[in-house]
């Protein structure tokens, strides 16, 4: 963070007029994250400044869609309703939770992202669209992984793609919107499974309530306590984060 603040300050004094210069004398322009352009030259620090808070604000957005946090968020909501504990955990913990399982996920692909991309466009062996393509790389091969070729097949269709020799051929705007596709199919088919065995309960609970004439009862209060006690019994946290994960090392 510090070093994010120290590159906005240069950035904002390389871009204001050197005190002291005589005026028309020409100032080489900065380059503080070695974007250039195609035909080689670098771009201006202001340029630099508007691309970097614009992929900053695009952040959130790729967090949530296009890493395992769409379908542990999705799994984590449906087994809160399952349990019925409407606001237990909060949602800060079940956000804070799937964030740092998609961390856990991620960091291999991200490490060799910064390694193919990155490292080699700061020491000048590659140009910024020839680090660009060699860092999506691993990104690529990871959402080919998880993206449904059904999926896959739709996407090429919609944007009039030509159908690809090899997936690694496959462009990020047909893997991406078919990774989160797949990825909403795959959550909602892990919730579904979760719910079925605390719905069990319910209908368990809500027709010997009706039988002995409890109407005045929800079914709802008494079946609650039976559930999370049986979600305690087997361990559920431990299963379903663990069947979660193992579920994107497949």
């Amino acid at each position: 963070m510090r070093r994010i603040r120290i590159g906005c300050v240069l950035a904002i004094c390389g871009a204001l007029p050197t005190f002291g210069a005589p005026a028309g004398a020409a100032t080489e322009p900065l380059s503080l994250f070695g974007i250039s352009s195609k035909n080689g030259t670098s771009l201006g620090v202001p340029m630099q400044i508007v691309i970097l808070l614009t992929l900053m604000t695009l952040l959130p957005a790729a967090v949530m869609s296009i890493t395992p946090f769409l379908r542990i968020t999705i799994v984590l909501h449906f087994l809160r309703q399952a349990l019925g504990t409407q606001s237990t955990p909060s949602n800060q913990v079940l956000l804070g939770l799937a964030l740092f399982l998609s961390f856990i996920v991620m960091q291999p692909v991200a490490a060799d992202m910064y390694h193919q991309g990155w490292e080699p466009l700061e020491a000048g062996r590659l140009s910024t669209d020839q680090a660009l393509d060699q860092g999506t790389k691993p990104l690529r091969q990871f959402l080919v992984k998880f993206a449904r070729e059904k999926d896959i097949k739709l996407f090429l269709e919609l944007s009039k793609s030509p159908q690809p020799r090899t997936p690694a051929d496959l462009e990020l705007k047909v893997l991406l919107p078919a990774y989160i596709l797949s990825e909403l199919k795959a959550g909602f088919q892990i919730g579904a499974i979760l719910f079925l065995p605390f719905l069990v309960i319910d209908l368990v609970i809500a027709s010997v309530t009706l039988s002995i004439g409890m109407v005045q009862l929800p079914p709802v209060m008494i079946s609650a306590p039976f559930k999370i006690l049986l979600f305690v019994l087997v361990d559920g946290w431990n299963l379903v984060i663990g069947s979660l994960m193992k579920s994107f090392y497949v």
